[in-house]
């Protein structure tokens, strides 16, 4: 009984020490709005930065999706000596397809990207608004 007694108060102090480890930023709580609204200009650069590289790499996939599509379609045109039949029609005609889906879905994602990143800066915003 003194043994589950004990440790009951053993973990009951290691635990409120944990909550009081740092009594300087209570004490001086200016110091952490100050470092607060440096971190969301930090958090608001990087999601834009973030974004932009998302977006650039998300373009340059569409445009090798487009590359390998239309490669693909050349390809079958050499394969069929360039007689028009149905099997390079249908290969010219997939290929534009490809390419157009590729240009939609990318689009899609970019719109994606900047409603998040967005949604971040506005959440920041708001964080900081209510700091103030």
């Amino acid at each position: 009984m003194a043994t589950t007694l004990f440790c009951a108060l053993a973990i009951a102090f290691v635990w409120q020490g944990a909550f009081v480890a740092n009594t300087t930023a209570m004490a001086n709580p200016l110091t952490n709005l100050i470092a607060s609204k440096d971190a969301g200009d930090k958090v608001q650069d990087k999601a834009s930065e973030d974004a932009g590289r998302t977006k650039s790499f998300l373009r340059d996939t569409a445009n090798k999706v487009e590359e390998t599509a239309k490669s693909n379609a050349k390809k079958v045109e050499n394969a069929t000596d360039n007689k028009g039949s149905f099997v390079e029609r249908k290969a010219k005609k997939d290929a534009a397809t490809i390419e157009e889906r590729a240009e939609e879905d990318t689009a899609r994602t970019q719109k994606a990207v900047d409603n998040t990143k967005n949604a971040v800066q506005k959440a920041v915003d708001g964080i900081k608004d209510a700091l103030n």
